[in-house]
């Protein structure tokens, strides 16, 4: 045993020299800014080649409360933002007591001394080792008491830096970008509280924290990485993409996405308003889609909702739009900052009539850029409205990725008229293609766009054979789509016992759930679906290759244990050894709460189950 300066006893740890990753869970109240601290952690990963994700719970309530950050980072692949922790900030007692559970055996308790006393009988039998640092009050010493408990999230950062021997100059320009628009005193109160923690003695506990090297072959080029949300990432990839109008009302967890396209858009000649309500969203981006400017809107949950008889009308007018939705807990407000699944069946099927509709989902935070160049670029060469699925989870988690080639972005029709001789512009023979208006057409037959059923111009028709021929259409769109899809990749034996299937952000997970059972030496393999309308072609084939295939969603069931997807599939192949894996507490899948959960279902034993937390359950 040793001690530290305030006589507290921590033990020696016996650890390895390098690590290639590890678990850090901050743990707090969302007013000391954990998540800023969190975020400047992750972000200084990314851009020292470490692969990160990020995983936060933040309350709903404007006066905060009780809140976590957890960054899992690496020298290797990270596929999830983790299970169990390496290290546990604790900044008070209520985030010790709530939160030891998930550090794991052998771990760090880096806890603020100021604030919580641990039980060290039970930290000792637990092999965990007690990191007693006086956070607040030596916060207050450091910035003359003008500080008060401001800044200690910053000393935090200072401590984390020296334990995992993070480049302190990069941390000090990280900090020149977050605080340099501020007060001058903002930043110098900051770089104080850094230099702080940073040179507060916290003994052989640093030894344990170092990344082995990325490995870089000969001549091999560093790869520039981009850290960023998933948020962010969705602005970034419309605004590759060409989008140059957008107009949306606020709502969490989307807001994010709206005001960096606010900031972005008029660097490239484009705008973003906000509206006075959903319906104004959606019906100005449809003005200005039609009017040649490709266009966006975007919105949560309660907000596709409102926006459903605008999507039939973008489905009747064959018009391009793109559609954000950052799902979050339902129905109603529900869960304003919680993560889950459950816009499916809404995004599939909202609005009145036969009503068309591509939907695709990202997986991750970089799929959410690239994901979203290829959901525009379908609204535009099918004419049709593209709901792109994000959820809170990815939306506010922070990962690293290669910087994408730019090389090859799509180049989208403009809104300059043009002159033509004539024009149809809901032909049956072929895909519909507005005219910007203002164009001119030699033979006068000029177009009409209404919401009514019409015939070839536009032109409103009751007609019964003419409304066949115009549904056919619309629906033909979607199987021609369908075709150019690529079947999804098998991760995993191409056949075998257990086939998961994943959606929106459950892949890295599940992922790691086929990995961890691998080395227990069961088959088990996953897909992971990004098109969900249309499906990709290829799937039931697929499907027959495994005895069982179980859809892994967030969330609720139905009598036969299957969620929104998994009752989609069942509903398409006809398949009944499809069923489901749901839960409904508002929180990601864990890993081991995954191969619990399969153990549940298949009797197969994966890794030992973890705590439960969720109200989840599996079909038999």
């Amino acid at each position: 045993m040793t001690s530290t300066k305030d006589g507290l006893p921590h033990t020696t740890m016996a650890v390895p020299e390098t690590l290639n990753d590890a678990v850090v869970r901050i743990a707090g109240n969302s007013q000391d800014g954990i998540q800023s601290v969190g975020a400047m952690l992750a972000r200084l990963a990314g851009r020292s080649e470490m692969d990160v994700m990020t995983y936060m719970t933040i309350p709903a309530t404007i006066s905060g409360g009780p809140s976590i950050f957890q960054v899992h980072m690496g020298s290797g692949r990270v596929l999830s933002a983790g299970d169990a922790a390496d290290i546990l900030v604790a900044f008070y007692q209520h985030s010790y007591d709530d939160h030891l559970e998930s550090l794991r055996d052998g771990g760090v308790l880096l806890y603020d001394s100021t604030n919580v006393e641990p039980d060290l009988d039970a930290l000792r039998a637990r092999r965990i080792t007690p990191l007693p640092v006086p956070m607040t009050s030596l916060t207050i010493e450091i910035l003359g008491g003008t500080g008060k408990k401001k800044g200690k999230n910053i000393f935090l950062l200072g401590v984390l830096a020296q334990a995992f021997r993070l480049n302190m100059e990069k941390i000090r320009r990280l900090l020149g970008e977050v605080f340099g628009h501020k007060d001058e005193s903002v930043l110098r109160n900051a770089l104080l509280a850094l230099e702080g923690g940073y040179a507060y003695s916290i003994g052989d506990v640093a030894s344990f924290f170092t990344f082995e090297e990325p490995e870089h072959t000969e001549g091999e080029v560093a790869v520039t990485q981009l850290t960023m949300t998933g948020n962010q990432a969705i602005a970034y990839g419309a605004v590759a993409a060409g989008i140059r109008f957008g107009a949306a009302y606020p709502i969490t967890p989307w807001t994010e996405v709206m005001e960096q396209l606010r900031a972005d858009l008029p660097r490239y000649g484009g705008s973003f308003i906000q509206t006075e309500d959903e319906l104004a969203g959606i019906a100005a981006a449809l003005g200005a889609a039609y009017g040649g400017v490709p266009s966006m809107t975007g919105s949560s949950g309660p907000g596709l909702a409102l926006k459903s008889e605008a999507i039939s009308f973008a489905v009747m007018a064959e018009i391009p739009l793109l559609i954000v939705d950052v799902q979050r807990g339902g129905p109603s407000t529900g869960l304003p900052t919680n993560v889950e699944q459950s816009d499916l069946n809404l995004a599939l099927h909202a609005g009145h009539g036969d009503a068309p509709r591509v939907v695709m989902a990202a997986a991750d935070v970089e799929d959410c850029f690239h994901l979203v160049i290829e959901a525009v670029c379908i609204a535009h060469e099918y004419s049709v409205p593209v709901i792109f699925l994000s959820d809170q989870a990815i939306a506010t988690r922070i990962e690293a990725f290669p910087f994408p080639d730019l090389s090859c972005l799509p180049q989208l029709p403009g809104a300059k008229p043009v002159s033509v001789e004539s024009y149809k512009p809901y032909p049956l023979d072929r895909i519909t293609k507005h005219l910007p208006p203002g164009s001119r057409i030699a033979d006068g037959k000029y177009p009409n766009v209404t919401g009514l059923e019409h015939d070839e111009f536009g032109h409103p028709s009751a007609n019964p054979r003419m409304h066949m021929a115009m549904t056919a259409k619309r629906r033909a769109k979607m199987e021609a789509l369908a075709a150019t899809l690529p079947t999804p990749e098998v991760h995993g034996p191409d056949s075998g016992d257990l086939l998961l299937v994943g959606w929106g952000s459950t892949m890295g997970v599940i992922r790691e759930a086929v990995n961890r059972a691998a080395a227990k030496g069961l088959r088990y393999s996953a897909i992971h679906l990004r098109h969900l309308n249309p499906l990709p072609p290829g799937l039931e084939a697929l499907f027959r290759r495994f005895e069982r295939v179980l859809v892994v969603e967030m969330n609720d069931r139905d009598a036969n244990g299957c969620g929104q997807l998994a009752r989609v599939l069942r509903a398409q192949y006809v398949l009944p050894h499809i069923g489901g894996i749901t839960k409904t507490d508002g929180l990601s899948f864990r890993i081991g709460e995954l191969l619990a959960r399969i153990e549940e279902a298949t009797g197969n034993h994966a890794a030992p189950a973890g705590p439960n937390l969720s109200s989840a359950h599996a079909n038999p």
